[in-house]
């Protein structure tokens, strides 16, 4: 009882609740300053006033970050008239929390020699990996009209011909085994920083994926996170009907790993792991992020649009639910 009488003391010298003192006591209300601060916690994405990030624009409260995001995927394939929407929709979460809340790297400087290096092995979900680029610096925002075109800096799928980007993909399976040389060479040279490769789950199909995943294990090594987007969707059906493979985390266990289970749209849960990650030493480790294809979007959601375009009034209304 102390220890509410104490909190509820609290909140009222913040402005945040009224009560009155005995005998005028009322009851506990908000204050005005109190319905704002409840307002900012009542959306479905984090918009806390902790949650800010520093953005090239600007500080944004994080959950306006990944609405902006999304907006760019969508308007870019919509420009484009290509690409994997759904697919891109579904690391929005991850991306955003990889560069704006736990990566080393410095837009300013993409060859910093220190710097934590990504991998985004499920290329196809590239629009989503330019539009976060973008959004950190390291090239225009005005580029982002430019996806796909002859010429243009943003291909299909990421090339080194982008700032920021490290490694070229594309060719699914590849990605992890350039992450075990990374991750390699960089303990051969005792340097400290990490390396995180998102992979795909239908990925997962292909063999090499577990070449490279017993190497990482039989090497301990601890500077490698990879990071499934299990969305439960290939491109044209559910992973499980094409090719099963579950048990995803068993799998990764039986190999080695340390394996972290998490909902990929949850931005707490995805830090914690990470910094879990960042914390285990002698094996690499992999967290399976539980998503949805084509998140943010109502009717977007589930492979409608893998690689369907949307049009004009899909596009609107698409950017209507994400509060243009």
């Amino acid at each position: 009882m102390e220890e509410l009488r104490f909190h509820a003391q609290a909140l009222r010298s913040l402005k945040l609740i009224d009560y009155g003192e005995p005998p005028r006591f009322k009851g506990v209300e908000l204050t005005e300053l109190g319905m704002f601060v409840t307002n900012l916690t009542t959306e479905d994405e984090a918009i806390l006033a902790g949650d800010l990030v520093q953005t090239k624009s600007g500080v944004k409260p994080l959950g306006q970050l990944l609405k902006d995001i999304r907006r760019k995927v969508l308007q870019m394939v919509a420009e484009a008239g290509s690409g994997h929407l759904g697919a891109s929709m579904s690391i929005v979460d991850i991306l955003v929390i990889l560069y704006f809340m736990k990566m080393n790297h410095d837009p300013a400087n993409p060859d910093w020699a220190e710097r934590d290096r990504l991998i985004l092995s499920k290329g196809h979900a590239a629009p989503a990996l330019y539009a976060v680029l973008s959004e950190a610096g390291y090239f225009p925002e005005e580029e982002l009209h430019t996806l796909r075109e002859l010429g243009s800096r943003l291909h299909g799928h990421p090339d080194t011909v982008t700032p920021g980007v490290d490694v070229a993909t594309g060719s699914l399976g590849q990605g992890l085994s350039v992450a075990v040389g990374m991750a390699l060479a960089a303990k051969m040279d005792e340097a400290s920083h990490r390396i995180y490769v998102v992979l795909g789950d239908g990925e997962l199909h292909e063999g090499q994926i577990w070449e490279a995943a017993m190497t990482a294990a039989h090497y301990g090594l601890d500077n490698l996170v990879a990071i499934v987007d299990r969305n439960q969707y290939q491109l044209t059906s559910t992973t499980e009907q094409v090719k099963s493979v579950e048990p995803v985390s068993g799998k990764w266990s039986s190999f080695g790993w340390n394996v972290i289970d998490v909902s990929g749209h949850d931005v707490y849960a995805v830090l914690d792991a990470l910094e879990v990650c960042e914390h285990t030493k002698g094996k690499p480790s992999v967290i399976v992020a539980k998503t949805t294809k084509g998140k943010g979007v109502s009717f977007m959601e589930g492979n409608r649009f893998s690689r369907s375009i949307p049009n004009a009034t899909q596009l609107r209304q698409a950017l209507e639910e994400l509060g243009e």
